[in-house]
Order: structure tokens, then sequence, then C-alpha cells
């Protein structure tokens, strides 16, 4: 297993594992996979990373997936290089452990993590990704990591919504790409993924 990164060392820890800067901290518990939405938001104002919080340095990674190559922009904050291997490796949806999105946020400190069943939390709505109701209980999808120089970084944002970024344009220049989890694509996504990494190698 990867080590915590430097950049991450005085990050706060919840069942050893580092608590994302954007994630939703929800009742002195950390919500792993809801995002915080005011530090989502910073994040993507400030080009923070996503895990330790962060400025970008020359160069970072988009997470991204079929349907985001469809919308043009990953809607997550970007990540340092050095803090890609570490989320990779301990997140339950990159490292294939998790094969379905959950329905409910998953809060440490939990017994047995079992997700938050108050009717009253904000967990869910406190998520910027519109499409994470549509995608509760549905099958993982495909997952790359982008790298992309930071320069080229380019906010995305709905008709009308200029001061809520849809996600990072994904419609520049990739410098390399990895897959942290395969997933079936349908003949359409293979096609549109095809396509897209035959644009960025130039072929």
């Amino acid at each position: 297993m990867h080590s915590i990164p430097q950049r991450c060392a005085r990050r706060p820890l919840a069942g050893g594992l580092v608590v994302p800067w954007v994630s939703l901290v929800h009742g002195g518990h950390a919500a792993f996979g809801s995002l915080d939405a005011e530090r989502a938001l910073a994040a993507f104002l400030r080009r923070l990373c996503q895990i330790c919080g962060q400025p970008l340095d020359e160069r970072c990674y988009l997470i991204v997936r079929p349907a985001d190559v469809v919308q043009g922009c990953s809607p997550e904050p970007a990540l340092h290089p050095e803090c890609l291997p570490y989320t990779a490796a301990h997140c339950p949806m990159l490292n294939g452990t998790a094969t379905h999105y959950r329905r409910r946020p998953v809060l440490a400190g939990h017994p047995a993590g079992r997700p938050c069943t108050d009717p009253s939390c904000p967990c869910p709505s406190s998520s910027p990704d519109e499409g994470h109701t549509a995608r509760s209980g549905s099958p993982a999808d495909r997952y790359e990591a982008w790298m992309i120089r930071t320069r080229t970084y380019r906010l995305v944002h709905p008709p009308g919504r200029p001061d809520a970024p849809a996600g990072i344009s994904v419609d520049v220049p990739v410098l390399r790409t990895r897959v942290l989890r395969a997933a079936a694509l349908t003949p359409g996504q293979q096609h549109l993924m095809d396509l897209w990494n035959a644009l960025m190698n130039g072929s």
C-alpha cells in the first residue's frame, strides 16, 4: 500500500486513512465519498488539490469517467501527481473494491462503517456533483486519471451559473493517462474513449 504523501502529513486521519480536504465532515465524522460543497468550490476556484488542499503545481491530475468526456468536464477538483497514487490505492471506487455507487455516504467512525441514516443529514445534498443521485446504487464506472498542465486548467460553468462550476474542462491537451479502474463500457462509450485517446496521442 502507498504511504501517506508528505503533503498530507498534517491532514486528519479517520480509520487510519487521510481525510481529503474536500470531504464532508458531519457530526465529527468524515463522510468519505461526499464532498463539502464550499470546500469543493474553493478548490475549483483557487486551483487546490482535493486531497491535501494545497495549491496545484505545474501539473495536476483530473479524475475522468466516460460520462465526463461526454459532458466535457471532470466534476471533481484536481489532484497533485503525488497525491493521486495514495488516493487510487485507498479509495474503494478507484481501487475496484466498491462495485456500485453508495446510496448514502459512509461516515468514518460509525459502527461497522454504516451509512448515515439521519434524515436531516446534509451529506447527499452537499455534493456539488448533480450526478450523485442519478448514480446512487448503480454499477461503478471506469475511472481514468488524466495529467494536464495546470496552466491549461479551465473551469466549465452551466448556462447562467457563473458562480457554480460544473467541473474542470477535459477539452485540453492531456500529457498522460492512467486507468485507475476498469469497467465494462458500452460500445458507444468504448468508441468515444478510443477516439479521445487517439486524439490525445496525436494519431
